[in-house]
């Protein structure tokens, strides 16, 4: 991938990052991951980049490392760069590592709008949109769900409702990247110097919108199949761009899994909240008690069951996925500190003799 050199400026930079580092680092962002290879950015110079030691040893968890997004502290080795240091973050998008784990996979760091996008036509799912917003309200930055593919919709007028009821007061905009005007309510929104990362499932379109916004063909696009509206994984990296206006994008790839993991559910479900506070009893499930104000809000018609089965699922899921994760990060701890439980067991048994 070739990349065009930018100021720090229009990395978007502010003076109070600069203000972080010694004078023997320089600020730089990292513009690339792709597997293990890391591209960064400092003032109008492009390198690839590697860890110090020191970062290394030093870092336990998936967050610890940088991602595409990040500010970074850089030593300057002849065309390549050393990563010393990683600076604190605005925002953080991750998700469950795919499988049977407790880790994060980090998908873009420091990003001011998540731009999660939706196609309107097989690959509509309003369960999926939900699974988004709940991991971008947890992320620190703001959302906005972009519908693409406006012109394959089956029913455009009724499904633009239902998004903007589950999306709450995120913006909600339509695109349809094949018109010659069909991105201009996207575009409308897109601001100089702000990072915007583009997230959604495979064949919603991604990189056809940045192509368009480009106004190039940057980025390599496969068709969908059109027997069930999947993409195939157009983009196997994730990466920085400047658009013409001055506003940063930042690719990354579809996503067919999408654990939750830190995220958001109730700010997605702020519905059902209200109408938790009117259950008779405290504890109430939402399933089968007497008095329950969300399910009689389900048996008038007031809220789809769907969203309630999609909110009890995410809830439970969040709740498994954080449990998990406080005890892998205990015995990780454990682990630094005495090499594994069984040692452990053995310096705390020495303690209790010296004591007696």
């Amino acid at each position: 991938m070739n990349f065009k050199p930018l100021t720090l400026s229009q990395l978007g930079a502010s003076s109070e990052l600069a203000a972080q580092l010694t004078s023997s680092l320089s600020l730089g962002r990292v513009i690339s991951v792709n597997r293990t290879l890391l591209t960064v950015a400092a003032d109008e110079k492009i390198a690839q980049a590697t860890l110090a030691g020191r970062l290394l040893n030093t870092a336990f968890e998936a967050e610890d490392y940088p991602t595409v997004g990040d500010w970074v502290g850089l030593r300057e080795v002849a065309d390549t760069a050393v990563i010393e240091r990683l600076l604190p973050r605005q925002s953080l998008l991750m998700r469950k590592a795919a499988g049977r784990t407790s880790s994060a996979q980090l998908i873009a760091a420091n990003v001011d709008v998540l731009l999660i996008c939706m196609a309107l036509d097989q690959n509509f799912n309003l369960r999926r949109l939900e699974r988004y917003l709940s991991l971008a309200h947890a992320s620190g930055a703001l959302a906005t769900v972009v519908l693409t593919k406006a012109d394959q919709a089956s029913d455009l007028e009724n499904q633009l409702l239902t998004v903007n009821a589950i999306a709450g007061s995120s913006p909600v905009v339509v695109c349809n990247a094949v018109a010659a005007d069909g991105l201009r309510s996207l575009e409308q929104l897109l601001k100089p110097q702000l990072t915007y990362a583009l997230i959604g499932s495979s064949g919603v379109g991604k990189s056809t919108l940045i192509n368009r916004l480009l106004g190039n063909g940057t980025l390599a696009t496969q068709a969908v199949r059109q027997s069930d509206a999947h993409g195939r994984h157009t983009t196997t990296g994730r990466d920085l761009f400047q658009l013409p206006t001055g506003s940063l994008v930042i690719d990354t790839p579809g996503m067919r899994e999408l654990g939750l993991l830190d995220a958001d559910v109730d700010a997605t479900f702020q519905d059902i909240l209200a109408l938790v506070v009117n259950c008779k009893f405290n504890n109430c499930t939402h399933t089968h008690e007497p008095g329950c104000a969300v399910q009689a809000a389900v048996n008038t018609g007031q809220l789809d069951a769907q969203r309630l089965r999609n909110y009890q699922q995410l809830t439970d899921e969040q709740a498994e996925n954080t449990a998990l994760r406080g005890r892998a990060r205990e015995e990780a701890k454990i682990n630094r500190m005495f090499g594994s439980k069984k040692a452990m067991k053995t310096a705390m048994q020495q303690a209790r003799r010296k004591r007696h």
